[in-house]
């Protein structure tokens, strides 16, 4: 048969659209054409191809050869198709019979020597194989880490040779191999955090109900620890968001281990990342760290030395968990719904109160954060110098383990009452699930005006209150709650001291 049709699968953001690689051969002067708006790395593949299929002991046929990748208005990039390419070839030249390649969709870029080399987005590639009945043929690597995926019929090969033999059912293909486990380390726990309970309090709110946090303090009092042991007491991710982040670590190219799969990430950017590293983008749309975090924490230190621009991208995502990258030619949207810690000193000199800071040189470093962005920041909390006899003190702290057992406690409350946790709350939703007393009501409201706070501020507040409720098992938010959250608004007041 001249004609062949095999399945592959293209990079879309984190789609894997179904590619139709249609190969036919003709008469004439023997040529190699590709068509279907492939990118100058996938026209590449006529070179690789038919190395790989020489060099594999294959027949390469010498006529006129027209490879055509459907839909011809989806732009096809990278070296994923050469697989499906040789196959097509080898089937349209009567070396392998059509019927064998059916049940299979192909992706791997192949070496001049025939083998399979790895590609990226292997877990949104195999998700939607599932989803359409077929199973994926991968390169090993890929097939690594996509055979966690539930219910996926998922087959890794290393060589051309391999996956012939497999389709004529003459050999099966190898074993994959399972992932690596890291080796047990020192995990990171609260325990090793001296003093501090008021910052290990916030920092148990914002797990509780999903709450950004800033931390504020001299250099060397913690904020560093506290926000990298934020991720052990958060609950343990479920098995859709374990999905969700491995395939965003999957389009960015980022090996993960089995312990991977079920931790929650943790990035934390340098201070000199641009907004792109931030958010994403690229000529070829690319996850950012927003989007690596997602499901997360992301962490910036010395949040101060970030540009404010660069800063003032994630507003967006902060409230809405998704970003759209828009270039010339491509759209991507990527899901960014994640936990942000900030840390920064108060002044430039690290200290806002010894004086070698006057008034005016604190406000215009604290004003290289935006408004907006801090507003969207729910618990801001100072952390202090130790006081002394505090670092040699004996006294057991308590561990990230008892601190997830509240948390965990509280989380279920949110997920039963309103199936997210409370900071995802929409305007509806909290008139539904955050009612106050009149009384209640009306002293929130006259504090507002009293600090001059937005609405955004207001609907924060009701949020952490709710959260302090669920903590204490509470139904309803009372005073102590309001009073509670309104605390926890401490750079608030220093900037309106400050201006004073």
């Amino acid at each position: 048969m001249s004609l062949a049709i095999i399945y592959s699968r293209a990079r879309y953001g984190l789609a894997a659209p179904l590619v139709t690689v249609e190969v036919h051969l003709s008469n004439g002067l023997p040529a190699f054409q590709l068509v279907g708006l492939p990118e100058t790395s996938v026209k590449e593949a006529r070179d690789r191809v038919r190395s790989a299929l020489l060099n594999s002991g294959f027949q390469f046929p010498d006529r006129r050869i027209t490879v055509n990748l459907a839909p011809a208005d989806l732009p096809k990039e990278g070296g994923r198709f050469d697989l499906a390419i040789a196959l097509g070839i080898i089937v349209a030249s009567g070396q392998l019979p059509e019927k064998c390649t059916d049940p299979f969709e192909f992706c791997g870029e192949l070496a001049l020597s025939g083998e399979i080399r790895p590609i990226l987005g292997e877990i949104p590639l195999a998700i939607a194989c599932r989803d359409a009945g077929r199973a994926a043929i991968l390169p090993m690597t890929n097939a690594q880490q996509a055979q966690l995926i539930p219910d996926a019929a998922v087959h890794g090969a290393t060589h051309l040779l391999q996956v012939h033999s497999f389709l004529l059912e003459q050999q099966a293909l190898p074993a994959i191999p399972p992932l690596p486990d890291k080796p047990p380390g020192n995990p990171l726990d609260l325990a090793d955090v001296k003093g501090q309970p008021q910052a290990k309090r916030v920092l148990e709110l914002a797990a509780a109900g999903e709450h950004n946090l800033l931390l504020f303090g001299p250099p060397g009092t913690g904020k560093s620890m506290l926000a990298q042991r934020l991720p052990g007491i958060l609950p343990p991710l479920t098995e859709s968001e374990a999905l969700a982040t491995a395939a965003i670590y999957s389009i960015a190219g980022i090996a993960r281990d089995q312990q991977d799969w079920q931790q929650r990430p943790f990035r934390s950017p340098h201070h000199t990342a641009s907004a792109v590293a931030l958010v994403g983008g690229g000529s070829v749309p690319r996850p950012g760290e927003i989007s690596l975090a997602h499901h997360g924490v992301l962490f910036l230190d010395e949040v101060t030395e970030f540009p404010r621009k660069v800063l003032d991208v994630l507003r967006e995502p902060l409230e809405t968990g998704t970003i759209h990258v828009s270039r010339a030619a491509r759209q991507a949207e990527f899901p960014a719904q994640f936990q942000l810690v900030a840390a920064l000193n108060p002044s430039p000199t690290g200290h806002h109160e010894d004086g070698r800071a006057n008034h005016g040189e604190i406000l215009r470093y604290l004003n290289r954060l935006s408004g907006p962005f801090l507003e969207r920041i729910e618990l801001q909390i100072e952390v202090p110098l130790l006081p002394a006899g505090s670092l040699s003190s004996q006294q057991a702290e308590e561990s990230s383990q008892q601190v997830q057992q509240r948390v965990l406690a509280a989380r279920q409350l949110q997920l039963a009452r309103q199936g997210k946790a409370n900071a995802r709350l929409l305007g509806r939703e909290l008139n539904r699930y955050c009612p106050l007393s009149s009384s209640d009501a009306t002293f929130l409201e006259n504090t507002l005006q009293k600090f001059k706070l937005s609405a955004r501020t207001y609907h924060k507040l009701l949020k952490v209150s709710r959260t302090i409720a669920d903590l204490q098992q509470s139904p309803q938010i009372e005073r102590p709650h309001l009073l509670e959250a309104l605390s926890y608004r401490a750079l608030d007041r220093l900037i309106q001291y400050l201006r004073q």
